[in-house]
């Protein structure tokens, strides 16, 4: 385990326990319109909170929509997210689900929309990685904490 990376986000347990929150942050996000869950992690670095989106993926074993709440970066008509997964070895299922299967829907506050997701690369992805750690400063930790290169994943309009 890397130093710096929390002992629980190699637990067995750690998988369960974020795949609960999740499904009760979209169901949150969800039942309210957008108007609890689309901010998160509120304090003094984040007065406002840090913008989250709910994406719709298709299972790539089970063929079913999968819904999880993410930190998002909006970009001008798209949607920037980070498939870190805390800084933990493994991706996450939602980003195997998207190479599977790139349409997605993404909500980002009360819109919903049908969008395309593809990895960012080179130049891009340099560029938007610099502005998603300005966004949330952990993510500079959670590249640190894995030898994987954390995906970017641009979500735009079909």
């Amino acid at each position: 385990m890397p130093d710096g990376r929390p002992r629980f986000f190699d637990s067995a347990l750690f998988a369960p326990a974020m795949k609960t929150l999740t499904k009760a942050h979209a169901a949150l996000y969800t039942g309210t319109g957008g108007r609890f869950g689309a901010r998160f992690r509120f304090g003094s670095a984040f007065p406002r909170g840090v913008p989250v989106a709910l994406l719709t993926t298709i299972g790539r074993k089970s063929g079913r929509p999968r819904t999880v709440a993410l930190i998002a970066m909006p970009d001008g008509d798209r949607v920037v997210l980070v498939a870190s997964r805390g800084g933990t070895p493994q991706h996450p299922q939602w980003y195997l689900n998207l190479l599977r299967q790139p349409r997605v829907r993404v909500r980002f506050g009360d819109k919903v929309a049908p969008m395309r997701a593809y990895e960012a690369e080179g130049d891009e992805r340099a560029d938007l990685w610099r502005r998603l750690v300005d966004l949330y400063p952990e993510y500079a930790d959670y590249q640190k904490w894995t030898d994987r290169r954390i995906p970017v994943v641009v979500c735009a309009p079909e």
